[in-house]
C-alpha cells in the first residue's frame, strides 16, 4: 500500500480519501449513478432543463444515501456501554441455581 501512495497521483487521491471519507464516497456514488443515468436515458429525448434537474436530484439522493449510511458509523460508540448484571446472571456464573428468591420487604 506504501508503494501506492508513493505514485503522484494515486497518493494524492488516497490522502484525499483518508482524510474525507464521506464526501469521497458522495463523489464517488454520485458520478456512478450520473454516468448510469445518462447511459440509460440518452435516446429518451430530455430537454436541458430536465437533464439537469435529474443530475442535481441525483446528486442530492446520493448524499442522502451516504448520510443514512454514515448513521451506523456513530453508533458503533454505543458498544462500550455499561451493563448492569442481574442476580440470577451472578449466580449462573458461580454455578448457584438461578431460583427465584422470595421478595424482601
Amino acid at each position: 500500500m506504501e508503494q501506492i501512495r508513493q505514485i503522484p497521483v494515486l497518493g494524492a487521491l488516497i490522502r484525499i480519501f483518508d482524510t474525507y471519507p464521506r464526501i469521497s464516497m458522495w463523489v464517488v456514488l454520485s458520478v456512478g449513478i450520473i454516468v448510469l443515468l445518462v447511459y440509460e436515458a440518452r435516446d429518451v429525448g430530455l430537454s436541458t432543463g430536465n437533464w439537469i434537474a435529474l443530475i442535481i436530484a441525483s446528486i442530492v439522493v446520493a448524499g442522502l444515501c451516504i448520510w443514512i449510511v454514515s448513521w451506523e458509523d456513530d453508533e458503533e460508540g454505543f458498544d462500550d456501554t455499561v451493563r448492569v448484571k442481574s442476580k440470577t446472571e451472578e449466580k449462573a456464573k458461580t454455578g448457584e441455581s438461578p431460583a427465584v428468591e422470595p421478595p424482601q420487604e
